[in-house]
């Protein structure tokens, strides 16, 4: 045993070696009967099994170096020796071989080193090593289930064979060797082994010889050459056959010693363990779509999807850096980089920088404020640059008048429409010099936006940008006020100096990164989305956000009274439906109580908690079976829309403007649709009577004023028939006939006068489900009935609409060959997983590819239509105020002596957005409230 010293220097130096083949044969066929596919066909078996053995050795047994050695396919001395060794093994099955790569990911992403030797077996390797672990001081653990390596075993050096099916593992030292083998000392091991031979590895040992003679021998004779000594000793047919064999048994003993002096180069210290490499451990787990363990090693945030996402995250940053940077170096930061930074407080320095600016034509700019509420926060100042490395910190005085003065004076270039104004995140610096009485009128050049629409899989925040494209590191904002949390302090806090620097440096940052991204824009010809859509929507939302709209919350506290009568009642009605009360609100308890006590399913569905599911599409699915489902469903909308609209709403209003002001996101999603946060008024549901009655608070400034509301009509259909070009579709809206009753009757193959109020409805549900892709399966379930019909609805639609299935081929071909799909300004959604293998990946990709051009063209025509309503009213001078987006609408405040111009050039200036050969309708309508102008 080792004295009290080794073990206490043992501890501190931890060894792991893995025998890399053996551990993957092991895994695989433990799986055998059971094996490990992703849905693209990939077996997987032998990757999870040994990703299982490595984190359980990392978690419970804690080493400080680890290492993984395999086999090569070179002959080595033994075959040398002996042609014929491992001459009989059967190939190694397809399934395993294309999992060597993986199992090679697996260890770069774990960190864990390889080493293959050529002319060496994987044993031979792990002995030297171990051996000289020993004389350094390690302890040695052998990781195998072989029981070769037990020749090896020391007082330092152990086998450590994984436990199978979960089981524990088994660690043998000298005492279990000594004992399993029945000898006396380790290194007999081998002569056990060289006369029993090996049939595996071909090894032909002494015939007639086993298990139990080999070691009987042994004992007797104490090795393989004590053995031959003693000949005379034995007796019959055994002494013939150890005479007989007496070469046979030296070789077989030389063929299974495994070899201590290898010339291998690797230096154990390198071999410390460093812990996984994050990205890459994230993108193998979901390509080999192990989410369970994904989840075990990343905690319960991890998804396929999110972890997906950060995976081309990680690929494309990496294809950026390689494409731009020869060589990785290290970050500059600012203090490498010679600069000039100027701090501006007097009027006449002021006034200075902005004949600069008009000369320059065009600025960088970047305010530094209180807070990151742009209506609530005050300006502390505006850094501005010119050209790169030089920048300018105009201070904005703390006293609220003398600060809008300073701001007025730079009023003049901001809205000058010859002058290019250039920032990042350019929406908060607008909105915050809007709230202080200063208008930022375009050109305008984001680069956030610009980033988000050239690169949508790259991070876009400022720091992220500066490393991606200029190596560089800026100063962190946590440097000047601490991280984030409740103890943050406020900009107001930092001293001037180190606040210039810091807003400095991002204002030359910026026009530095706008230098890279104008050429990337042009390249990749995206540069009409960012000029023609994106950067002037950006002062669009702005005054929208900044007009705000009035909330009745009188009558919305009368309707939440209403709202927790009807709640009341229909929990009254599920409570003499199922016999006794329970918390309705409990997926568990409510599924107990439907599919338990009530049966109303033989074998409902189960979520992955093993809980009875009670999602609403399985409840509208049931709906039909009892009215305690119907009940429900009524219970969990009103619930939803009493605490998430007719309670929050109220408290939205600011306290100063008494208006209800959301905030817009223009990259919220994939295809560009606009999002309203704070609070979230593009959710508020319309098909039912109780959410429509939330529409009725928003109301009108004024008496003088009514709510206006113009909305796009079935605009996605006519964009995909403009996008098809399908001569059926494309007619029915050219004479202005009613889409879904020309569909029913092509569909059902009746005329249209035939078609009944169940067909329309059916053949709109098939419209609107074509464009994102539905399935017979997925209309089966939609409308409930049987899938053959289902079938049949959807194959008559492409028989009567052939430039439809046209149009979703080429697309998704483009999108193969492409890599993305595009709207008809040049938006681009990639699709990196529309050549994946996996099945489910591939498809869901190709929906996406049929249906973001759709829809991003959708998009694109309402923010068009935002940024040319803007300007309609303004150059009329009307006082009429464009508040709110909702999808394809628009709503205003209308003067109400204006509404017989004001709604014509509304409605002209929607439908000339984006010209297109199908007519454009836009259904307009006024009233007292919102629900009464829709």
């Amino acid at each position: 045993m080792p004295n009290e010293t080794q073990d206490l220097f043992a501890a501190d130096k931890k060894l792991y070696l893995l025998d890399g083949m053996a551990l993957i044969y092991r895994a695989h066929f433990a799986l055998i009967r059971s094996p490990r596919f992703t849905s693209g066909g990939q077996c997987t078996s032998a990757v999870f099994g040994m990703l299982n053995a490595i984190t359980d050795i990392l978690v419970k047994q804690k080493p400080t170096h680890i290492a993984c050695a395999f086999d090569t396919d070179e002959p080595t001395q033994r075959h040398v020796d002996f042609p014929d060794y491992k001459a009989h093994r059967d190939a190694m099955p397809e399934d395993l071989s294309s999992q060597i790569p993986l199992v090679d990911r697996l260890m770069d992403a774990m960190n864990v080193t390889v080493i293959r030797m050529p002319g060496y077996e994987a044993d031979d390797v792990i002995g030297t090593l171990a051996h000289q672990a020993q004389a350094q001081g390690f302890e040695t653990w052998m990781v195998t289930p072989d029981k070769d390596y037990h020749q090896l075993v020391t007082d330092q050096i152990h086998v450590y064979k994984p436990g199978s099916k979960g089981g524990q593992a088994e660690i043998l030292g000298v005492d279990e060797v000594r004992q399993l083998w029945e000898i006396e000392r380790v290194e007999q091991v081998i002569d056990v082994l060289g006369l029993m031979g090996d049939t595996s590895d071909n090894i032909p040992g002494v015939p007639g010889i086993g298990p139990k003679t080999a070691k009987k021998l042994v004992q007797q004779f104490g090795s393989v050459e004590g053995l031959l000594d003693n000949i005379d000793q034995l007796k019959g047919k055994q002494k013939e056959r150890v005479r007989d064999n007496r070469d046979q048994a030296l070789l077989s003993k030389r063929l299974v010693t495994i070899q201590l002096d290898v010339p291998t180069e690797v230096d154990l210290e390198s071999l410390r363990c460093k812990g996984h490499d994050e990205s890459k451990l994230r993108e193998l787990l979901v390509d080999l779509e192990f989410e369970t363990v994904g989840k075990r090693i990343f905690g319960k945030s991890f998804s396929a999807s999110a972890a997906r996402t950060a995976v081309v995250r990680e690929k494309r940053k990496r294809e950026i850096q390689e494409s731009l940077f020869e060589e990785p170096s290290e970050q500059k930061t600012l203090a490498d980089v010679p600069h000039q930074y100027h701090t501006i407080e007097s009027s006449e320095q002021r006034a200075e920088l902005i004949a600069k600016i008009r000369d320059a034509k065009q600025f960088c700019f970047d305010t530094e404020a209180t807070g990151l509420d742009p209506r609530k926060a005050l300006p502390l100042g505006i850094a501005i640059s010119l050209q790169p490395h030089e920048a300018y910190y105009v201070v904005c005085p703390q006293e609220r008048d003398q600060c809008r003065v300073v701001l007025e004076e730079f009023a003049e270039v901001l809205q000058d429409p010859s002058i290019l104004k250039i920032g990042h995140n350019l929406k908060y610096d607008v909105s915050l010099l809007r709230w202080h009485g200063v208008k930022v009128a375009p050109p305008l050049f984001d680069t956030m936006l610009a980033h988000t629409i050239a690169e949508p899989d790259v991070r876009h925040g400022l720091d992220s940008l500066c490393e991606l494209y200029l190596n560089y590191k800026p100063i962190p904002t946590s440097d000047l006020i601490g991280p984030k949390g409740k103890e943050q302090r406020s900009m107001a806090d930092v001293p001037l100096d180190r606040l210039a620097e810091y807003a400095c440096e991002d204002a030359d940052v910026t026009l530095q990164i706008q230098q890279v991204l104008r050429p990337m824009m042009k390249e990749r010809e995206v540069e009409e989305v960012s000029e023609r859509v994106e950067c002037p929507l950006v002062p669009v939302l702005v005054e929208m956000e900044y007009n705000g709209i009035t909330l009745d919350t009188e009558s919305l506290a009368t309707y939440a009274e209403t709202l927790q009568r009807e709640i009341d009642s229909l929990q009254a009605t599920i409570f003499e439906a199922a016999g006794h009360e329970f918390n309705v609100d409990s997926p568990r308890q409510l599924g107990v109580v439907l599919f338990e006590e009530l049966k109303l399913e033989e074998k409902p569905k189960k979520t992955a908690t093993g809980q009875y599911s009670t999602r609403e599409a399985e409840l509208e699915r049931l709906s039909g079976k009892h009215d305690i489902i119907r009940d429900v469903l009524d219970y969990r909308n009103a619930r939803k829309l009493k605490s998430t609209y007719v309670d929050q709403l109220p408290s939205a209003v600011d306290a100063d403007t008494g208006r209800l002001h959301t905030h817009y996101s223009q990259m919220w999603t994939a295809t560009g649709r606009l999002q309203s946060n704070d609070p979230n008024l593009q959710t508020i549901p319309v098909r039912k009577e109780r959410g429509r009655e939330i529409r009725a608070a928003f109301v009108p400034r004024s008496d003088n004023h009514l709510i206006l509301s113009a909305d796009y009509s079935q605009i996605e259909l006519r964009i995909m028939a403009e996008l098809s070009g399908d001569e059926a579709m494309m007619s029915a809206f050219v004479n202005e006939e009613d889409i879904h009753t020309v569909t029913a009757s092509k569909v059902y193959k009746v005329d249209p006068a035939d078609v009944t109020r169940e067909m329309r409805a059916k053949a709109k549900t098939v419209n609107f489900g074509i464009i994102y892709g539905i399935s017979a399966f997925g209309l089966q379930q939609r409308l409930n009935i049987p899938r053959a019909e289902a079938g049949e609805l959807i194959d008559n639609y492409f028989e009567k609409y052939p430039g439809v299935r046209d149009y979703i081929d080429s697309t998704i071909e483009f999108a193969r060959e492409h890599g993305y799909v595009k709207t008809k300004t040049g938006r681009r959604r990639y699709l990196r997983d529309i050549t994946s293998r996996s099945r489910n990946a591939k498809s869901t990709a190709e929906r996406l590819a049929m249906n973001s051009p759709i829809q991003g063209t959708a998009a694109d025509m309402l923010k068009l239509a935002m940024i040319g309503v803007d300007k309609v009213l303004r150059e009329g001078n009307f006082r009429t105020k464009m508040l709110l987006t909702v999808h394809d609408e628009l709503v205003f405040d209308m003067v109400k002596e204006e509404a017989d111009k004001v709604m014509p050039a509304v409605e002209q200036a929607m439908k000339e957005a984006l010209p297109m050969q199908v007519p454009i309708v836009v259904e307009m309508g006024t009233g007292n409230n919102w629900l009464e102008a829709h």
